[in-house]
Order: C-alpha cells, then structure tokens, then sequence
C-alpha cells in the first residue's frame, strides 16, 4: 500500500523516530564518503507552482546522492489544474514515476493529487503545512541539544503553515511549543484544537498567546519564518506594521536564556522578522537546519520510495 506525506498527520511517533535514524545515518555516510545509492533505477516527479531554493536543490540532489533521478516540473511546464486537471496528472505521473514531491499554494490540491496518485505523494509546502520543513527542524534540534522531547520551542511570527506544522509535531512528540502572534495572524483554530488533544497523550504544552517576549522566556529555540508568506505579498506593508514587535532581534533574545538558540526556515528577510545581527550570530543554527533538509529529506524519500522501507 502507497504512503503519502502531506502533513504530520501521515507518520506515526516510531515511524517519524526512524526517518530521524535514518537521516543521521546518510548524513554521517555522506560526509564519510560513503555513497548509498538505495534509490537506484527510482524516478521523483517534482511539480512547482511556488519557486523554490532549499526545496528543489535538497530532494534534487537528494535522489541524485540517493542513485536516483529527479524531473523538475514548473506550473510553466504543466500548468496543473489548468492545462490538465489534477487527477489526471496523478494518474498520467503515476505511470512514469515513482514518487511526486509537490509545492503548491492550496493545500486541497496535494491532497486530490495524492487521492489520484498511486504512487506517494509528498508535500514539498502547501499554504496550510510544510511538514519537511519541520522534521528537518527537529533532527536539527536533537542534533544540537541530544533530545527533542521536553525541549521548549518559541515560535514567534505569522500563525502560518510552518506554525500549523510546528503544532502537529510538536504535539506529536512531547516537545513544548509556543506561538507568540498578532490576534488577527494566530494558527488556525481548528489546528490548534487537534493539537491540544494530541499533547495530552504526549505531554507536550502548547501555548497560543500574543507576548513574544513572555514566549521566549525559559526557550530552549526561538523559530521565526518570514511576515508574508508567498502569495500575500500585497498585504506585506500591513504585516510589517503589526508584525514590527514581533522581530526577533537583539532586544527579544535579552528575554531568552543566555544558550538559547535561533532558527529559521528560510528564506529571511534581514531586518523585518529577523536582524541580520542574530542570524548571522553565535547563537543562530539557521544554516544548520537549512542543510539538514538534504538529510531528512532523503529518509523521507528511501521511507517512501522503497518497498522494504527502512527493513534493509
């Protein structure tokens, strides 16, 4: 049976400790010189209707290191749901394929592709979830601190898809997560919600509020991502007026411990949600997770793309 990624939702506790395994391991091969090319003869259809930096270049070399081939799709290319509608693109891709990696803005789209699709489908960011980004945030975070469990995270920002992805992992693996956001830019209620249940049964705490500076108080990592996501670039005046006390700044890190660490899932807009001072500073591990997408990310794709999964 296939297995999709489209949120967190998808990868159970132990199957999302595996990936971490398995990501520290072809990240230690590859820096030993040691090719693993378990992916030999696999092709990975990557459709892209927002640009990209991080996403393409990581699951394109991902598969490239992993003895595969990766198809780069733009919207240009395909025009998905226009030119061809979306089932029919799963079920054409689903023929030359054997996975598909998308990055799309509506999250419905990713699902009806994965719905059409009998090959996995994964979800390279949607305007809903970015679930990549978050487990490479985590296997950053475990590398950096040796555990995520009980680890205080301090999301400061827009409540946006990395913030509803944060919620559904957090909650999932007992680490401790608050959102500092405007009222009006807080995660989705619903998402929230579903969080909370999932924490009770792993421990984690999640918080909602509005005080960035009470957020970061007692954090182990403070996360930030930019103030107008793709998409919402006319709003982005706006934003910067209600978002301005939110900047993660000299000042905000005062109010941390004095090891506290910064990330972000990039890219950054240098002096707007964060200065330039701290993501270029000794305390900023940004350019950590950033590389460690390559790794996660091609534990996503041997978990997927191989029948045996992580068994050999």
């Amino acid at each position: 049976m296939k297995r999709d990624l489209l949120t967190l939702d998808d990868l159970s506790v132990d199957e999302i400790e595996q990936i971490l395994a398995r990501a520290a391991l072809r990240k230690k091969e590859l820096r030993a010189g040691i090719p693993h090319p378990v992916l030999q003869g696999k092709t990975l259809g990557m459709i892209f209707k927002k640009p990209s930096s991080r996403t393409r270049v990581s699951f394109e070399v991902g598969m490239y290191q992993l003895g595969g081939y990766a198809v780069v799709l733009s919207h240009q290319d395909i025009r998905m749901g226009q030119r061809e509608s979306v089932p029919d693109i799963g079920r054409l891709f689903s023929r030359y394929l054997h996975g598909i990696m998308v990055r799309t803005f509506a999250h419905e789209e990713a699902e009806e592709l994965a719905q059409y699709a009998t090959i996995p489908v994964i979800n390279g960011l949607t305007d809903l979830t970015h679930p990549c980004q978050i487990l490479a945030a985590i296997f950053t975070i475990q590398e950096q601190l040796g555990r995520y469990r009980g680890v205080k995270v301090a999301y400061v920002g827009d409540g946006n898809n990395v913030a509803h992805s944060w919620l559904k992992g957090a909650s999932k693996l007992g680490i401790h997560l608050t959102i500092a956001s405007p009222p009006q830019y807080q995660p989705r209620a619903d998402i929230v919600k579903k969080a909370l249940e999932v924490a009770e049964q792993s421990g984690s705490q999640i918080e909602i509020i509005t005080d960035p500076r009470v957020a970061v108080k007692g954090a182990d990592i403070i996360y930030t991502d930019v103030w107008a996501s793709m998409g919402q670039e006319a709003e982005l005046e706006t934003r910067r007026q209600v978002f301005a006390p939110y900047q993660v700044n000299q000042d905000l890190l005062q109010a941390a411990k004095p090891e506290t660490l910064v990330m972000h899932c990039l890219p950054a807009h240098r002096g707007e949600e964060i200065t330039a001072e701290v993501i270029d500073g000794e305390r900023s591990i940004v350019f950590e997770e950033a590389e460690n997408r390559l790794h996660v990310q091609k534990a996503i794709l041997e978990f997927l793309l191989r029948p045996e999964g992580f068994a050999a």
